[in-house]
This record gives structure tokens, C-alpha cells and sequence, in this order.
């Protein structure tokens, strides 16, 4: 048995994040179902993570959206407020096609509707309808709200509407019951539009948590979500404590007047099935000069950059056994190899332009600076065979994934090249990244103590007790805090409250944009992700940096770094006071004055240097060139650590 319209969603759900989709899954094929669905209200955040997890438990996945369609015009924004402004509408993807339509229609929502709600409307929807499935939803549904209003005749008209658009067969009157006395009154004149109009009926059931036991965190959310508290009188609230996943015989029990719509959840369900794609790359195409492609561009680039960082191409590249030309060589050969030739011409020419137009770029840093591809084209300013640098670490055939290049910007003009790169390859292809703040161990305890109405004083003396370690748990917590324990077993309200915490940990609290994360895709983004709406106004993913990477598509870090900007500024007000120029790309790394004040511990402001633990560590080491200053930051994480006093004595 499958039920086609399960709620997972970040408005109201304790279904939302990696951990709790698991769980929800994890139940369902409990339950004997071989189906779920996901249909968030008007976004798809967790698709991504549903689609894995249901493919991990071989449960079918069936990806869908509760959207909101505006009475008239998506356009129109001077409606009157409450009801008027948008009905629901669910739509699951049937195949690949009513996938991408999906993410069209979702997008658009974002992009072009929104207004309180992100709105479509009927021109979006007979646009975009192919290969997508439709339930009438719930009571917030269009042909619902007018027979809860008595216009029957509207209701029809309504429900013909949207046969009409998906065609007959893909649109279904939806029959739900969670003890509402409106929701049996809607029914009973469903049924017979069902039979007058010759629409399909389809049973579903709305689910906010996953088990019957959930009902009470989930109020607490609710709290959360809205403000509230628990007392509060005029709050929202999901009556009856019917909304958790419900097995077949508790389905078939509810509605044993209308069989066949009780079957049709499993037609529909069987009729879905949509195939998304992993780890194959979706590259934009670098437009190249005319007379060359871009494997015979990156090639020129390169080896007019090795002639001006070397000189001698034939020189040796350190002690690899190899020439210049040949590291070079190799390094092209995988790029081919791995279908990474774009991706270098593209990092390339907005580092370019940055550079040509003044903006101040870092000299690279991770993995990217051991090759010397990267280092010819001037996207790092390190050289990999004087340092002996990596290349594998970098890249490697063995074990594909995609390069991975962080590149710092002055603070100031990061939004230049970024402006930049929309420009060049279209504004609808370049997008930022989402990325969700959680409900992390203290704030969640800080958050159910204010709705459950207690002391603030008492809640944080609490919370304070939860280490200050990263990534903790509330039940890490518990073990590595004997207190925290025993309070936790002897009174009924620290375990009440903590009880509710756990449940709500690690749920998504809100979405921001990603500090440095941008997507350039190969074609409309819409047409790649769902795209949403950032707080400023700004169009970003729905998807995060990991998921963005997992689908092949080419995600660039572009990092706004104050330091560039300062060191900018130093240079400007040097040349300006003294008339001195400073090219900060080649200053001397043995200037034995600038080692010695690093010696002293003054740090203060130097990347990487100027934490207390590093400050007294460069006091001991007392580095006398780069290279000891490099060891001093290697050495300085957990594990290497704990060889810091026997470096030191070695050294001196």
C-alpha cells in the first residue's frame, strides 16, 4: 500500500532535515508501504535528501510540491488579505519531464510570484503541466475553499479548470480525514463532483511528524515557528493529533466508503517514477577566442604562463624526474581526461578580470595551489614546485570528484567579479547557494524553555550546562555532563524540556545565503534547481553547496576576505605618505624584521597567526623563514598537536 501525499516540509514539520526525512522514511517501510512522497508548501528543500533516503531503504521515492496558485494573475499583489491570496495545489512528478517542470513551476513561484506565499498561477501551470500529477489538496485547496463556502458550481468550475490543464486521468479530488467536521462535510460533495464530473478521488493523509507521539513537540514548534507559547489562547495549532504517519489498516478504517479512492494512492504511486542524476558534470562551455577550441585555448594560456612564471620550460620540476613542460604536460592531460577543461578556462577569466580591473585576489590556498596549471594561469600566486606541492591532492583520476578552487577577494569588490560572471554567461544561470541554520543543542533548549513558558534564568542555567564543543548533542551532553544527568533523571521538568529538545535538534530554524557559494550553470538554473528567495530580494538555490556538487553542477566558492582589503588599503596610503610602491605579489618572505615581530607574537590581524594559541606557540618557535611558519600552521590542529615541544626542541 502506498499513500501518494505525505508532508515533509520546512513550514510546521518535524519532518524536515537529513536526520528526521531518515527517520520518516525508516517508518514508512516499517509500515509495509513501498511508496512515500514529499510535498513541502511551495518549496523543495529536502527532495534531494528524501530521494537518497528513500533509495536506501528501497522505498519508491515520489517527489512533489503543495504550491501556492494565486486566484488571478501571479503578477497581481493588491489582493485583500487572509484566504484571498493563494489556494494550495499538490503536484508529484510522474517522470524526468514533470520533474524539471516541477522545478520550473516551484522556481517561478519565487521569481515571479511571490507575495506573502510563493504563487503560481494557471498560465504557469498549463505551461509547465506536462508529466506532473494533481490532487485538489487539502481544505486550503481551490475546489475545497468554495464548497466550504457553498458555491458548489464554483467548486466544479474549479475542479475542470485543472482537469483541463493536466488532462483527464492526471488530476485528482482529494479525500482527507483528520477529525475535522468541515473535512466530512467537504467529502461528502466531493464524492459526488467525483461521480457528476468524472474526476478520479484519491485518499491522503496530511503528515507533520512521524509518529502518534509527536503531537506534542510538534506544537512546540509551532510555538517556535510563530512566536508563541504554549499558553498563548489565539495561536495556531494543528488539532486532533492526527497528522503522523498512518498505517494502511488505520487509512482503509477512516475511509471504508470510498474504496477505490483508497486504491488509486497506489495507481498514482505506481505511476511515479523519476530518475535523478549523480556525479556526472554539467559544465558550463567557455566561449574561446575564434581559430581555437577550448583544449587548444587552455593549452596557449598555459604555456605562455609557464615561459613568463619559469622562464626555462625545460628546467626541472623539483625532483619528480620531470621537466617543466612535463608536469605541465600531465597536468593538462588529466584535465582532459576528467572533462575539467572549461572549469579551468572559466576560474581563469573572472580572476582575470578581477586582476585587470584592480580587484585585489588571493595568492590561493587548499589543494588547488599544488598545481601548476593553476600557478602558469595566475589563479594561485604559489609555486607548487618550489614548495613540492601536490598535484593528486588536487586531482586525481582514481578518485573523481570535482576540483575544488577557493579564491579570496577584497571584501569591498567581491560582488564586481561575481556581477561579472552573471554578465558573461547570463544573469538566469549564475545563482547563490542556500544554506540552513539549525536548531543546534543551547538555542533549541533556549527556544522549548520560552514556549513551555519557564524562568529564563532557569532555562539558561541549563543550557549553559551543555559543553561548548563542536557539533555537540543534547544526548552527548548528557553523557559527558554528570550534572546535567543527574538533574535530568530527578526532575520531571529538566527532563520534559530536554525530552522536547531532542526531538526538535537539528531541525532547519531558517535559510540564508550562502557566505561564498555560487552555482554557473550550463543553461537556465530554473531549469537545474529550484531556485528560491533570498531575505535582500536575491535569487538563490533551494538546494545546498554538497547537493549542488552531488548533481554535477559547478559550484564556486568566491570568499570575501577583510585582510585583502586591508592590505589594499596599506599599500594605497603607503604609496600616498611615502611614495613608496609596494607589488605585494612579490615582497621577500626572508625579511629577517618581519620574522623577528612574528616571533614576538604580535599577530594581531596576520591570517591564520593571530589566535592566543598561535601567538604563544610563534613565541616558542621563533620562525626563521616561510617554511617555518608553514610547519608552525601545520602542526598546529588536533593530533599534530601533541608533537609541537618536540618540533621546537628539535629546531633549536
Amino acid at each position: 500500500m502506498a499513500f501518494a501525499h505525505l508532508h515533509v516540509h520546512t513550514e510546521y514539520s518535524l519532518l524536515d532535515g537529513s536526520n528526521k526525512i531518515k527517520e520518516y522514511v525508516k517508518r514508512v517501510k516499517e509500515l509495509g508501504m513501498d511508496s512515500a512522497a514529499i510535498t513541502d508548501h511551495g518549496v523543495m528543500y529536502g527532495v534531494i535528501d528524501f530521494y537518497k533516503a528513500c533509495k536506501a531503504e528501497g522505498i519508491r521515492p515520489i517527489l512533489g510540491c503543495e504550491i501556492y496558485v494565486a486566484p488571478n494573475s501571479r503578477f497581481d499583489k493588491e489582493l485583500t488579505g487572509g484566504e484571498d491570496r493563494y489556494y494550495h495545489l499538490v503536484l508529484l512528478a510522474e517522470n524526468n519531464t514533470g520533474y524539471d517542470n516541477l522545478m520550473k513551476i516551484v522556481s517561478r513561484g519565487f521569481t515571479e510570484g511571490y507575495y506573502y506565499k510563493p504563487r503560481v498561477d494557471m498560465e504557469i501551470l498549463n505551461e509547465f503541466h506536462e508529466g506532473i500529477i494533481a490532487l485538489s489538496a487539502c481544505l486550503a485547496g481551490e475546489v475545497q475553499r468554495y464548497i466550504q463556502k457553498g458555491l458548489v458550481d464554483e467548486a466544479k468550475k474549479a475542479a475542470l479548470k485543472y482537469r483541463d490543464c493536466f488532462g483527464e486521468g492526471n488530476y485528482f479530488l482529494e479525500l482527507q480525514d483528520h477529525g475535522l467536521p468541515e473535512q466530512k462535510m467537504v467529502n461528502t460533495t466531493l464524492i459526488q463532483m467525483s461521480k457528476e464530473l468524472n474526476i478520479p478521488l484519491v485518499v491522503t493523509n496530511d503528515v507533520h511528524y512521524t509518529y502518534a507521539e509527536d503531537v506534542k513537540p510538534h506544537d512546540i514548534l509551532l510555538c517556535i515557528q510563530t512566536g508563541k507559547k504554549l499558553s498563548d489562547e489565539d495561536r495556531m495549532r494543528y488539532v486532533g493529533g492526527q497528522y503522523y504517519i498512518k498505517s494502511e489498516e488505520e487509512m482503509k478504517a477512516l475511509f471504508p466508503y470510498a474504496w477505490e479512492a483508497v486504491e488509486n494512492t497506489q495507481r498514482i504511486a505506481d505511476r511515479c517514477n523519476v530518475e535523478i542524476e549523480f556525479g556526472v558534470t554539467k559544465l558550463p562551455h567557455f566561449e574561446v577566442p575564434s581559430g581555437y577550441d577550448s583544449w587548444t585555448y587552455l593549452n596557449k594560456l598555459c604555456y605562455e604562463g609557464l615561459k613568463e612564471r619559469y622562464g626555462d620550460e625545460n628546467a626541472p620540476a623539483g625532483d619528480t624526474g620531470l621537466t617543466l613542460k612535463e608536469r605541465l604536460d600531465y597536468e593538462l592531460d588529466v584535465i582532459k581526461t576528467m572533462g575539467y577543461v572549461d572549469y579551468f578556462l572559466i576560474v581563469w577569466d573572472f580572476i582575470n578580470y578581477a586582476r585587470q580591473n584592480g580587484i585585489m585576489v588571493g595568492p590561493g590556498r587548499g589543494s588547488a595551489a599544488g598545481s601548476i596549471v593553476s600557478y602558469a594561469l595566475k589563479i594561485t600566486n604559489i609555486d607548487p614546485i618550489k614548495y613540492n606541492l601536490l598535484f593528486e591532492r588536487f586531482l586525481n583520476p582514481e578518485r573523481v570528484s570535482m576540483p575544488d578552487i577557493d579564491i579570496d577577494f577584497c571584501f569591498e569588490r567581491r560582488q564586481e567579479v561575481i556581477d561579472y560572471v552573471g554578465r558573461k554567461y547570463g544573469t538566469e544561470k549564475v545563482v547563490q547557494i542556500v544554506t540552513f541554520g539549525t536548531m543546534a543543542a543551547k538555542a533549541v533548549i533556549r527556544d522549548v524553555g520560552r514556549v513551555m513558558d519557564l524562568p529564563y534564568a532557569y532555562v539558561d542555567s541549563l543550557a549553559k550546562m551543555i559543553p561548548n564543543e563542536l557539533n555537540i548533542t543534547i544526548e552527548r551532553a548528557l553523557h559527558v555532563n554528570p550534572e546535567l544527568r543527574k538533574m535530568y533523571e530527578s526532575d520531571e521538568q529538566v527532563k520534559e524540556l530536554i525530552d522536547m529538545s531532542k526531538r526538535l535538534e537539528g531541525l532547519p530554524r531558517h535559510t540564508s545565503m550562502h557566505a561564498a557559494g555560487v552555482v554557473i550553470c550550463s543553461r537556465p538554473a530554473e531549469e537545474l534547481v529550484p531556485l528560491s528567495r533570498g531575505a535582500d530580494g536575491s535569487i538563490t538555490t533551494q538546494f545546498t553547496m554538497t547537493t549542488i556538487e552531488e548533481l554535477g553542477l559547478l559550484k564556486m566558492d568566491f570568499l570575501g576576505l577583510r585582510t585583502l582589503t586591508v592590505i589594499r588599503d596599506a599599500v594605497e596610503l603607503i604609496k600616498k605618505s611615502k611614495g613608496i610602491h609596494i607589488d605585494i605579489d612579490n615582497i621577500d618572505y626572508d625579511d629577517k624584521k618581519v620574522l623577528s615581530s612574528i616571533g614576538t607574537g604580535r599577530t594581531d590581524g596576520v591570517f591564520q597567526l593571530e589566535s592566543g594559541g598561535m601567538k604563544n606557540f610563534m613565541k616558542e618557535l621563533k620562525p626563521e623563514n616561510l617554511e617555518d611558519i608553514i610547519a608552525g600552521i601545520s602542526l598546529y590542529r588536533p593530533g599534530p598537536m601533541d608533537f609541537i615541544p618536540q618540533y621546537i626542541k628539535g629546531k633549536n
